[in-house]
This record gives C-alpha cells, sequence and structure tokens, in this order.
C-alpha cells in the first residue's frame, strides 16, 4: 500500500494536465503556458539548491504580485523549504524583526526592495544568499550578482522529493495591531484541504451570485504576501483557469489589465474596492468582473456602487491565522428568489461557514448565541486549515486556541439562516455607558449617505460615558457633508429601529483620507492615537 500524502505538488501537477497550454500573464511584460509554469518551477528549484536550500530551509520572498511569485508559491514548499511572504508594507523595524524571527536564510527580493535589504543587511545575521528579481536590468548592489532570470537559464532539473504532507510549507506575519508581528505557518495537508474546500464553495453552489470556474480569468487584488492571496492563486492553479498578475498595484493599470485580458473574478478589501471606483473613467463599466470582497466590513453603499457599475460582489471573512477563509457570503437555495433589495443585506453579511469549518458565536462562558440581531458573542472556529501554534510564541498560542477553539476577537450574530454578521473586533467595539455600540453597523449605515466615500467610527474618551463613537469622514469629490446632514441620516435608521439614538455619534470629523494598514485596511489604531485626546 501507498500512504498518499497531501501536498502542494498535486495542485499544479493537476492544474498542468488538464490545461498545458492555459495562459499565465505578467503585465505586459511576460506571457507563457501552464507547462512553462512547471518547467521554471523545477528550474527554481534547482537552482535554489544549488546555494544550498534543503529541507526546512527558510525562503524569504519580497515582490510585487507576479509570476516569479507564483512560482516560489510551488516550487519552494515543493522541495521541502519553508516559503516566508515577507509583507513588504511593514515598517523596517517589523521587516527586520519578522526575518529575524523566522531565521530566513535565502532572500529573493525585488530590484524596487533592494535598498530597504541593504539597509537591513548587517542586521540579517541567519541571511546566507540574495536573488535579485527584476522586470529589466540588475540593479547595482552590494547584495549579490545573481538574478532570478538568470540562474532559471542556467538550471537543470529537479526531482521533487515525496513530503509528508505535515511538513511546513509556508510562513507569514499577522500585521501586529498589537505588540510586534505573530508568525502563523501552514503545513501542506492544510493548504491542500483549504483550495479543496474553496474550490467547492465558489464552484458547487449554483447561487447566482459569485462563481469561480475552469473558464473563468483570475486576477488577484490582494498582495501575494498576505496569507498566500487568501489561497486563490492555488485554488486557480488547480482549476487550470487562465491567470493575470498585475506586479505593483496602480488603478490604471489595474483597470486597463481587467479591459485587455478579460478578468471575470478577483478579490480584494474594500479599500481597493474604492480605489478602482475612484479610477474608473464615467463611460466604462466592468460588467462580467465578480469579486470576493474581505478584510474588513463589505459596506453596503460601496457595494451598490460597483454594482451601479456591473460587478458582482459579495463578502467573505477570514484571518492570517485560518489560512484564511472561514465563511463566505453565498445565497441559500430559498433564499434564491427574494428580491434584489434584500439579497444585497445577505452578500454583505459575513456570510456562511465554508466547507469543513465549523464555527460557532459564544458568549463569555461558551454557550451559543440565540439567532438574533442583539445577542452578541465571539467568533470561535475548528477547521483542518487553521494555524496549529504561533510561531515561537506558546503564550500567545495558549491565548489563541484557550478551550481547544481557534479564537478570532470578532464579535458577531447569527441570523435564523445561520449566516454570521460580525459587528465588531473585540478590541473596537465602543462601549458607551455600559452599552456596546457597533462601530461597523454606523460605518455601514454612513456609507449610504450619497455624499460620503470613505467612513471609519471609533470610540474615544468620554468623562461622563467612557467612550462615545466619533465618525471620519472622507466625502466624495466636491461634496462636504454637514455635522447635521449627517446626524439626521442616522436618526432614520433610529426611527427604523436598526440603531438606537444613543449610538449615533455626537461628532463627525470631515478628513481628506483615512490611514490604512499595510494590508489596506483602515487602520484605527493610529485613529484612536490621533483622537483619543
Amino acid at each position: 500500500m501507498y500512504r498518499y500524502n497531501l501536498t502542494i505538488g498535486s495542485i499544479l501537477e493537476h492544474g498542468v494536465r488538464w490545461v498545458p497550454k492555459q495562459e499565465i500573464v505578467y503585465r505586459d511584460i511576460k506571457r507563457y503556458t501552464y507547462k512553462d509554469l512547471r518547467d521554471r518551477v523545477c528550474k527554481l528549484a534547482s537552482a535554489l539548491e544549488e546555494i544550498g536550500v534543503k529541507r526546512g530551509t527558510r525562503v524569504a520572498v519580497l515582490e510585487w504580485d507576479s509570476h516569479r511569485y507564483l512560482e516560489c508559491y510551488f516550487a519552494i514548499p515543493m522541495m521541502g523549504a519553508v516559503l516566508h511572504t515577507v509583507n513588504v508594507r511593514l515598517s523596517p523595524e517589523d521587516i527586520l524583526y519578522t526575518m529575524q524571527h523566522a531565521g530566513d536564510e535565502v532572500v529573493l527580493v525585488n530590484k524596487d526592495f533592494v535598498p530597504l535589504m541593504e539597509s537591513l543587511k548587517d542586521k540579517l545575521t541567519t541571511v546566507k544568499q540574495y536573488i535579485i528579481t527584476t522586470d529589466d536590468e540588475l540593479p547595482e548592489t552590494t547584495l549579490t550578482d545573481i538574478e532570478y532570470e538568470e540562474v532559471l537559464k542556467r538550471a537543470g532539473n529537479y526531482e521533487f522529493p515525496d513530503l509528508d504532507e505535515n511538513t511546513m510549507a509556508t510562513l507569514a506575519y499577522t500585521t501586529g495591531t498589537t505588540g510586534k508581528p505573530k508568525g502563523v505557518w501552514f503545513t501542506h495537508r492544510k493548504l491542500v484541504l483549504h483550495t479543496l474546500a474553496v474550490a467547492i464553495e465558489y464552484s458547487g453552489y449554483e447561487d447566482g451570485t459569485i462563481s469561480f470556474r475552469s473558464n473563468d480569468v483570475y486576477m488577484p487584488l490582494t498582495p501575494m504576501f498576505h496569507v498566500h492571496a487568501w489561497g486563490l492563486p492555488y485554488v486557480a492553479t488547480l482549476l487550470g483557469v487562465k491567470q493575470v498578475y498585475p506586479g505593483r498595484y496602480e488603478p490604471s493599470l489595474i483597470i486597463d489589465l481587467i479591459k485587455k485580458e478579460g478578468i471575470t473574478f478577483s478579490h480584494c478589501v474594500p479599500t481597493i474596492l474604492e480605489m478602482i471606483l475612484s479610477n474608473l473613467p464615467e463611460n466604462i463599466d466592468l460588467t462580467g468582473l465578480k469579486l470576493i470582497v474581505g478584510g474588513s466590513k463589505l459596506q453596503k453603499g460601496l457595494a451598490l456602487r460597483a454594482m451601479s457599475k456591473g460587478i458582482k460582489v459579495a463578502a467573505a471573512y477570514g484571518m492570517s491565522e485560518t489560512c484564511p477563509f472561514l465563511t463566505a457570503a453565498k445565497l441559500k437555495p430559498n433564499l434564491q428568489n427574494i428580491d434584489d433589495g434584500a439579497k444585497v443585506e445577505f452578500l454583505i453579511k459575513t456570510g456562511f461557514p465554508i466547507p469543513l469549518v465549523h464555527l460557532r458565536v459564544v458568549h463569555d462562558d461558551f454557550t451559543d448565541v440565540k439567532p438574533d440581531e442583539k445577542d452578541m458573542g465571539e467568533i470561535v472556529v475548528r477547521a483542518p486549515w487553521l494555524t496549529d501554534t504561533y510561531l515561537k510564541d506558546p503564550e500567545k498560542t495558549k491565548e489563541l486556541w484557550a478551550g481547544g477553539w481557534l479564537h478570532t476577537g470578532d464579535i458577531a450574530v447569527v441570523d435564523e439562516e445561520g449566516y454570521i454578521t460580525i459587528v465588531d473586533r473585540l478590541k473596537d467595539v465602543v462601549k458607551s455607558g455600559g452599552e456596546w455600540i457597533s462601530t461597523l453597523t454606523l460605518e455601514n449605515l454612513l456609507s449610504l449617505h450619497p455624499k460620503v466615500r470613505e467612513v471609519a467610527v471609533i470610540g474615544i474618551p468620554d468623562e461622563k460615558w467612557g467612550e462615545r463613537p466619533l465618525a471620519i469622514i472622507v466625502p466624495m469629490p466636491g461634496e462636504k457633508p454637514t455635522q447635521e446632514e449627517l446626524r439626521e441620516h442616522l436618526m432614520k435608521f433610529v426611527e427604523e429601529g436598526k440603531i438606537t439614538k444613543w449610538a449615533v455619534p455626537d461628532r463627525f470629523e470631515i478628513v481628506d483620507e483615512i490611514p490604512k494598514t499595510s494590508v489596506g485596511k483602515i487602520d484605527k489604531k493610529v485613529l484612536r492615537q490621533m483622537y483619543s485626546s
């Protein structure tokens, strides 16, 4: 008998066997086939072996979304080495910390990040070798004279080893909203099971909203360093779809690629969707594009703006610790015929657990909440692809897995159909006069005001009530909503019973922009620092 191990190589092999001539495109620079991808993955592994990469070696990648990154997704783990997807948007101090903590030995670094690596080189004591990736000429640098394409040209064939499915495959770090970034890691088995479950989720249900199938054209708009671009490049390769990689995100290029290459499926955080819509020419719509929106709440106002441009949108939810998918917003069979207005309300919910996810919303005593908008609790989960531990951090691991369930720190409610709606992060909910006020609910309602382009709500200290909500508004171009207009807008929802009068902010701040985290989420930590005094 042969013990079959679930390893990443099986994902690549299936895609190549199924559609060897399918295209993979990088900007307007590179175009090749799935067979070429397989050949280049072998050559990359051979080149890495030549410079000392072996099983267990940590290989860091600092790169934009490219065909090269996709090759690293496969070659490095398939060797038995560990792919460390470095978050290039962290501060230099945090990048240094994550690379030191990981113990990286080899670094693949895009030309754009060479100055950063040069500044950190002397402190990266574990690093033995650098390889430069570039779209043109090799820059002058003291790091190395090894260039990615040149080493692939010289590389020979490579025989990938038979790996145990529980071998560590990838390593990434949380964005460190409190304290230092924490290392989360995933085995081959976890990544394969996550890939299969997400493929089933988006190709196994005929729900009339969003599907991902072999005739789609895929382009990620979530950085490839961020939890494997939500794992969707692995799904895309398994399904054999045409894949397009945009490199560094530039609004005009993204829109051009969507139209020119016929992109039909993508995923992003709300701020990227906002960027696309704000840069979309009036005479162009994006009919045919299906977009999963996660990372932050998909606000109804933004969803409706996207839909007006022909984009199908639906929410999804996960975390760095969960590989990441946990839920997706799709319509159950008994909801197919509800009116369009009601459908939108379901599509912006956090969603329904995807296959193999056991998700609960619980009170402090671990009892489940009732299906009631007012009965809130924390989301806790079990699934076969969750990170087992924070790397080298047993204390934080105990907190994460208290009671044998992974604690998300997200506060949610459940409806009668079993759909989850996150109402806030445990650390973001406003605690005012003994009552909890959901910042996400206020943000969603304010996003419906025609003069509001972007909104964030935070709690600020209040002598009498402990905290009160503050709304920070980026207006639509040429608009400046007044305090009274915004207050009257929210009072309509008070009259409808959607929020209490107590939840209406006492103050609204109009600003030019709202600070974002390294992965494009609104940075409420920074906002609280700015406004807490």
